[in-house]
């Protein structure tokens, strides 16, 4: 269960605020980036030890810069979650791409990741190539994820191949954030390219995103899961209100009132269909999230094209 218990969206400016750490501290941020469904969120998670970013089978599915605490007697890591750098299709493609790029420029360490059961392809060389353009004199490291898929002869290639593409002295560690393999290590080589600084979050800190946000992409991936083609692409959702419903038992129980989006009304028909299993499985992670009894009211709307329509895009936060 995960309970924010400080304001969200600390800057730089607070970090005044946090700076009872040992000499030789260190702090920073680091940014993962690379193709999408290249296993970002999930390493994101691992990392913080708690879900912050959701993931799903389909490409794409992260859509803001999201920002995780890892907390450390020795260092604190913040890191940056990103969506993954694409050859935009929709003026959201767009959007995403220039956040992406933006955090580029903001962080201590960029962190490319390479799946262990895929080649290096064009895609990764354009992403590389758009990151040395963008932040030309920040750190970079290689990760080689998902080696749990793979057997040791693949990784040890896979390491070799992004080593390679790196080039110079750039470090290259292999990890499996589904079976937790070597993630004290990639923090390791992570903590030791930031900078000495104080904490710029508490310790109780383990994201910034607002709990209205949280709660609107858990109900998105609920939404998600299952979907195929271009349906998952077309799905948002907003969170309209959430209501305080204090009981006797629960006193803390809320009504979360939502609307999922999606571009055409044939969309639409197929997530209806689906609406008792999308309500179930939103409200079990919406409840580990609280910490107590949810109800959750979700209707569909069509909202034609919002992904390339700047009035709609800017209403849905984008």
């Amino acid at each position: 269960m995960i309970r924010e218990t400080t304001p969200h969206l600390l800057t730089i400016k607070d970090a005044h605020l946090f700076t009872d750490t040992p000499e030789g501290f260190r702090s920073g941020f680091v940014s993962f980036v690379g193709r999408p469904n290249t296993g970002k969120s999930t390493l994101t998670n691992a990392l913080v030890g708690h879900k912050i970013a959701i993931t799903a089978n389909q490409p794409e599915t992260t859509r803001h810069p999201i920002r995780g605490i890892v907390h450390r007697d020795d260092a604190q890591v913040i890191v940056v979650d990103t969506p993954g750098l694409h050859r935009p299709r929709t003026l959201l493609g767009e959007r995403l791409n220039e956040q992406v790029k933006e955090t580029y420029a903001d962080v201590d360490v960029i962190a490319l990741t390479i799946p262990a059961d895929e080649k290096i392809g064009p895609g990764d060389r354009w992403i590389l190539d758009a990151v040395r353009k963008v932040a030309p004199k920040t750190t970079l490291i290689g990760v080689v994820t998902k080696i749990d898929k793979v057997g040791r002869d693949q990784v040890m290639v896979q390491l070799q191949a992004l080593h390679d593409l790196l080039g110079g002295d750039c470090e290259v560690v292999p990890c499996s954030a589904v079976k937790q393999e070597q993630l004290d290590v990639l923090t390791d080589v992570i903590v030791d390219k930031l900078p000495e600084g104080p904490k710029f979050y508490p310790d109780t800190h383990l994201t910034d995103d607002d709990m209205e946000t949280r709660m609107a992409e858990l109900i998105r991936e609920a939404a998600l899961t299952g979907l195929k083609d271009e349906l998952p692409h077309s799905v948002a959702v907003e969170i309209d209100e959430v209501l305080d419903q204090p009981t006797e038992k629960d006193p803390g129980k809320q009504a979360i009132h939502a609307i999922i989006y999606v571009e055409r009304p044939g969309q639409k028909g197929i997530l209806q269909k689906r609406m008792g299993r999308i309500i179930t499985d939103a409200r079990r992670s919406l409840i580990e999230l609280t910490g107590h009894n949810v109800f959750l009211d979700l209707r569909i709307k069509v909202l034609k094209n919002w992904q390339s329509d700047p009035k709609a895009l800017g209403r849905l936060g984008f």
